[in-house]
């Protein structure tokens, strides 16, 4: 039983409800505090008024308000006076106080003077009720900016984040084999470096679809050319009755095999190459990868009689992945034997360098024109007079290779032998 899948998370999505739940908690801290800064301020302001009624009243102006109560005593304790409502108990305590009489809750003001006592008292409910109206009107504005201010911050986080949902349509959309660069007009700071490390992907991925296009079509012309050669041998040797002539047409016709079967073990090395990930070098002794390497070379040069050998006692740890590197060191020495004339001599040395440790591979064969040296590390070029046939592909997985280790590969003159001497530049582990 599969799963349903699970939606990705929505940056903007997430973006909105935090913001939107930010601005709705402090909108409500806000108009909380309103409201209770309005009570106590409203609470304030009604016992200043009561103050002032009474002193008002003192000072001999007219006892008379609709919604308060005022009572006035004499020293000796005789009412002189009582608005129209209940009766406030006679003793009271001087300044505020908070009464209850028949029910009703009043909040009363005493002022005492040699002359009289003055109370005046305001029906808490009443007071309490205004005090909430004139707080509730406090809280309004609070209360109509924030959806208003909500909805601008929905459309500023929408407009904002439009460039990236532009820039999701145009991926969405293009062909599976369009690898332009994407527009980077008009996006945010935020977005651009992550557009520009795409395009600079798209443009790696094009060079490399570019790349397995020219190498299909070179490795087609290149095999289809053996492949011709051996159909014509083998119906050379149908034709062939004298048993000499069959021996040598039998002869080529594995001849002719071998080349093809070499060509097509260099063209899966070097698509392995182009392929491969690259991973973390560890090191490796690269004297121990030269003998191995030699070994597997030396039946080809004692069947040529090349004198084949190994000049180094130093020993020299370099990063690099070992099967490649022992490619590498194969390639080399083989096209070292095959472009060598019979009877001559190939040397490989290792010495550590203060920049790395420098692999040299030199032969006394014909060697390589200066102005062709760049040129056979192309693939499938062969150097014109190199006397020898062969894929042209031995120096191309040889650079590929020592590009992927972070090497340089370099050819010039062997003044020792009268060849070629090829130098690879490892960095050392």
């Amino acid at each position: 039983m599969t799963s349903a899948p699970v939606d990705p998370p929505s940056l903007r999505r997430q973006l909105l409800w935090l913001v939107l739940a930010a601005i709705a908690l402090v909108s409500v801290l806000q108009a909380g505090t309103a409201y209770r800064n309005a009570l106590v301020e409203a609470d304030a302001l009604f016992d200043e008024h009561l103050r002032e009624l009474a002193r008002s009243v003192h000072q001999g102006a007219a006892p008379q308000a609709l919604d308060l109560q005022v009572q006035i005593w004499s020293p000796e304790g005789v009412q002189i006076f009582r608005s129209t409502g209940s009766a406030l108990p006679a003793q009271a305590l001087l300044g505020f106080s908070d009464v209850q009489v028949e029910g009703t809750h009043w909040r009363v003001y005493a002022l005492q003077t040699p002359e009289h006592t003055i109370q005046v008292a305001q029906n808490r409910d009443d007071r309490q009720a205004r005090a909430r109206a004139l707080a509730a009107r406090a809280m309004l504005p609070v209360a109509l900016l924030a959806p208003l201010l909500m909805a601008a911050v929905w459309w500023l986080i929408t407009r904002s984040l439009a460039p990236v949902e532009r820039m999701r349509r145009q991926v969405a959309t293009r062909p599976a084999d369009d690898l332009s660069a994407l527009p980077e007009e008009g996006l945010p700071e935020e977005v651009l470096p992550l557009v520009q490390e795409l395009n600079l992907l798209f443009g790696r991925v094009r060079l490399a679809f570019d790349a397995q296009r020219h190498f299909v079509a070179d490795a087609a012309h290149e095999l289809r050319s053996p492949l011709a050669a051996l159909k014509l041998q083998a119906q050379a040797l149908r034709r062939t009755g004298d048993a000499a002539q069959r021996e040598a047409a039998l002869q080529r016709l594995e001849a002719g095999i071998e080349r093809g079967i070499r060509l097509v073990g260099q063209l899966l090395v070097l698509a392995r190459a182009d392929s491969e990930p690259a991973t973390a070098p560890q090191p490796v002794e690269l004297r121990q990868l030269a003998r191995d390497a030699v070994a597997e070379v030396l039946p080809q040069a004692r069947e040529r009689r090349i004198d084949l050998g190994l000049e180094t006692d130093a020993e020299a740890r370099v990063g690099s992945q070992p099967e490649a590197l022992q490619i590498l060191l194969r390639n080399l020495l083989e096209n070292a034997v095959k472009y060598t004339p019979e009877g001559g001599r190939v040397d490989i040395s290792i010495a550590p360098q203060a920049a790395g440790v420098l692999l040299s591979v030199e032969d006394s064969g014909p060697g390589i024109p200066e102005e062709e040296r760049e040129r056979v590390f192309d693939r499938f070029y062969r150097a014109a007079g190199a006397g020898a046939t062969g894929s042209g592909l031995g120096l191309a997985i040889v650079r590929t290779i020592a590009q992927r280790h972070g090497a340089t590969v370099a050819l010039r003159r062997c003044d020792r032998l009268g060849g070629l001497r090829v130098d690879v530049l490892l960095p050392a582990a």
